[in-house]
């Protein structure tokens, strides 16, 4: 039986988890909705993707609930609620608190862990307050660019207390960082309050393995947790497992097909990669213009690289994600079926899962690291063309400027370590972002 299992709100960040299981050593798969079956065998860690995070808080329990009650007929010792490692989420869309409050219906008794830093993602939880780094700069979450200006949940708030307050009635607690060196003030946080959720802090890495080693030798069994992949990474090096695997890949090779590019993120920081592809040479296609898709189909069947951009230009209207879903997956189903060995790439936290789904891919595993937290996976599905595709996803703050390029190409990128290297300055509470002001682009690549 799986040691961990996971369901994610969004497919993005499910790799993300899965990612860092990975990178743990541990085993695992990742499927793409409740109806796949799991495959047989030996896995530490057993994933379901999932759309929570785009959904209205009153469909997320026709979604969540049977993902749960999935993973725990697989008796796991701990299933975690995957969110964005920015708590992506209101009362309306996506709700953490209304996932809080079905699992709280299906797990035994117990304080929720909470925990959304992820040092390596520049995000990190200092007295209940988070930051989130942007471009070479970190802010608190609240004055973050990206996420102030989130198109469907804006943050507005930077204390992960009150931001789930706001969804739940459930009672929260914090677990400051001080506590969380002390062995048992923080096994009494996290293990005593049957009801309450526990937001931890933490910046380091550290204080993340010792919130998971408490989470894992507490004596809830098993265990429901909320948080991002770096509690998936704690859970994992924590994990007591007999054998670990080597760390995935990390030199990748060139894609030995055309590399396929779909956009559905409307991030500044995708922007910039869209935009860096089509300066190195990418044609790149919107979506909705004029013949695209024939456009598309011929250029692919010539061998060509391309980037196909449903962000192009704001489209308002209630079926334009519908639109946007539908016309990236046929686009993707054509190019695969010309040509299978087709290396594609999805962009979009709450796109790639529909994309994912209508194309009918139903497993995805990671096979390589090569570039920072974006991970080289392998896609499969019943239909012949999708037995063994390469797949990148993305999500609208991930990966470097050149990380299109790099992806077709197999060149390596290793970012620096934003915890002890880079010069990441803190913005302070009381500033304020100019208005109309876009938020840094990621550095470009320095070739190696």
């Amino acid at each position: 039986m799986p040691r961990i299992g996971f369901y994610g709100d969004d497919f993005t960040g499910s790799v993300d988890a899965l990612l860092q299981f990975r990178r743990a050593g541990l085993s695992g798969v990742l499927v793409t909705s409740n109806d796949v079956e799991i495959p047989a065998g030996d896995n530490d860690v057993v994933g379901i993707a999932g759309v929570a995070r785009s959904l209205p808080t009153e469909a997320m329990a026709a979604e969540v609930v049977p993902a749960l009650r999935r993973l725990l007929d697989l008796d796991p010792i701990v299933v975690q609620y995957k969110a964005c490692s920015t708590a992506d989420s209101s009362a309306t869309v996506g709700s953490l608190g209304r996932a809080i409050e079905l699992a709280r219906k299906l797990f035994p008794a117990a304080p929720v862990p909470v925990l959304f830093a992820q040092p390596d993602f520049g995000r990190y939880t200092f007295f209940s307050h988070h930051f989130a780094r942007d471009g070479d700069l970190i802010h608190r979450l609240d004055r973050q660019p990206t996420m102030v200006n989130h198109p469907v949940t804006p943050a507005t708030e930077s204390d992960l207390r009150r931001h789930l307050a706001s969804q739940t009635t459930v009672a929260i607690g914090a677990l400051h960082w001080p506590a969380i060196a002390d062995a048992q003030r923080l096994e009494a946080a996290l293990n005593s309050g049957e009801g309450t959720v526990v937001v931890c802090d933490a910046f380091t890495n550290e204080q993340i393995d010792r919130v998971a080693a408490a989470i894992l030798t507490g004596p809830h069994q098993p265990r429901f947790v909320l948080g991002s992949g770096g509690l998936s990474g704690g859970l994992g090096r924590a994990m007591d497992v007999p054998h670990r695997l080597p760390p995935p890949a990390s030199d990748p090779t060139p894609a030995t097909g055309p590399t396929l590019v779909l956009n559905g993120s409307r991030s500044a920081g995708t922007r910039g990669q869209v935009e860096a592809a089509a300066r190195a040479g990418w044609p790149t296609l919107d979506l909705f213009a004029p013949a695209t898709p024939q456009r598309a189909a011929r250029l692919h069947a010539a061998g060509s690289d391309l980037v196909v951009d449903a962000a192009a230009t704001p489209r308002p209207g209630p079926s334009i994600s519908q639109a946007v879903e539908v016309g990236l997956a046929d686009l993707a189903d054509t190019c695969l079926r010309q040509n299978p060995t087709t290396r594609l790439v999805v962009c979009g936290g709450d796109t790639s899962g529909k994309v994912l789904r209508h194309l009918g891919v139903e497993r995805l595993t990671v096979v390589g690291q090569p570039w920072g937290n974006v991970a080289l996976c392998e896609a499969s599905g019943a239909a012949p063309h999708l037995r063994q595709v390469e797949l990148v996803l993305k999500g609208g703050q991930m990966g470097h400027l050149d990380l299109f390029d790099d992806v077709r190409h197999g060149r390596r990128y290793e970012p620096s370590d934003v915890t002890s290297h880079s010069p990441h300055r803190l913005i302070p509470d009381s500033s304020r972002e100019r208005p109309g002001c876009s938020p840094t682009p990621p550095p470009a690549r320095t070739p190696r």
